[in-house]
């Protein structure tokens, strides 16, 4: 990658730095008293994150190096990694390898299926990172892991896709680097028992095997969305399930080109990429 796609990557990881520790510094601030309310799921509408100034989201982003996530964290990922190859294998257990190797003992799941494709039926892993498996809602940052599947009527072509979605992933994996001590702290803080946790999903099966249609993509997110639909959240509820844990979903995407732009196409989630933006803007980087 040019010098230019790599000011990209750290302005991104920049912002994206200070987005995670805003999220983070409000998990104390849950009061026990919000556990005994019957409708849990929209806390999410009312939920007020601190504000870091200039300086502290620049203390946030000192952590992160770009150089390191380069080298440990993006190289290993820039491979051909189809669902069911040799690459999309290595991959994963080099995500869970990292994940795991963290002090904020975060739990790493794989949602395992089968799915069927144009290609017949194939094998695909999603990875589901929790910081925090007890608490109810999640702040869920995602992302996907495989890359497109060229046939053999291509001719031996090989996709390896670093912005798309490469980059994104070194990105989620340095940031939870970067904020392990932090993170620990406020998991195992005796004072403090955070209803909300962040949660990280690293999806598989997103582009289309041949053309992208409604039945051709997104076999990853797709299957664990209807997975987290049918499974009661917390457990042994009766009336909630897992996909109404999620208080906001942020799907990185894309990410790693210079001059690349983000819109916003979600009214719902507008004062949340508000503030990603004031982020970015008060930071000097501009939004990335």
């Amino acid at each position: 990658m040019a010098g230019g796609s790599r000011g990209n990557k750290a302005a991104a990881s920049f912002c994206l730095a200070g987005v995670l520790y805003l999220a983070t510094v409000t998990f104390s601030q849950q009061a026990d008293g919000r556990e005994a309310r019957a409708d849990w799921t929209q806390e999410k509408y009312s939920h007020q994150p601190s504000i870091l100034n200039v300086a502290g989201i620049q203390k946030v982003a000192a952590h992160t190096d770009v150089s390191q996530m380069w080298q440990n964290d993006l190289h290993p990922i820039l491979i051909e990694r189809y669902p069911g190859s040799p690459g999309n294998y290595a991959v994963r257990q080099h995500i869970k390898r990292h994940i795991q190797s963290l002090q904020a003992g975060w739990v790493v799941e794989e949602d395992t299926f089968q799915g069927y494709t144009p290609y017949g039926y194939r094998t695909f892993s999603n990875i589901i990172s929790t910081l925090n498996p007890s608490a109810k809602r999640h702040l869920v940052l995602a992302c996907h892991h495989d890359s497109k599947y060229f046939g053999p009527q291509w001719d031996g072509r090989v996709f390896v896709g670093a912005t798309d979605s490469a980059v994104p992933c070194a990105m989620l994996l340095e940031l939870a680097r970067a904020l392990d001590s932090q993170l620990q702290s406020i998991k195992t803080s005796s004072a403090s028992r955070p209803d909300l946790s962040l949660q990280l999903i690293f999806f598989d099966g997103e582009e289309a095997f041949v053309q992208w249609s409604p039945t051709d993509s997104l076999y990853g997110s797709r299957h664990l969305a209807q997975k987290m639909a049918s499974t009661p959240h917390p457990p042994g509820a009766t009336n909630t399930n897992q996909l109404q844990s999620i208080d906001l979903f942020v799907l990185l995407d894309l990410i790693g080109a210079s001059n690349a732009t983000f819109p916003n196409y979600f009214s719902n989630t507008a004062r949340w990429f508000n503030r990603l933006q004031a982020i970015a803007e008060r930071s000097g980087l501009g939004f990335c």
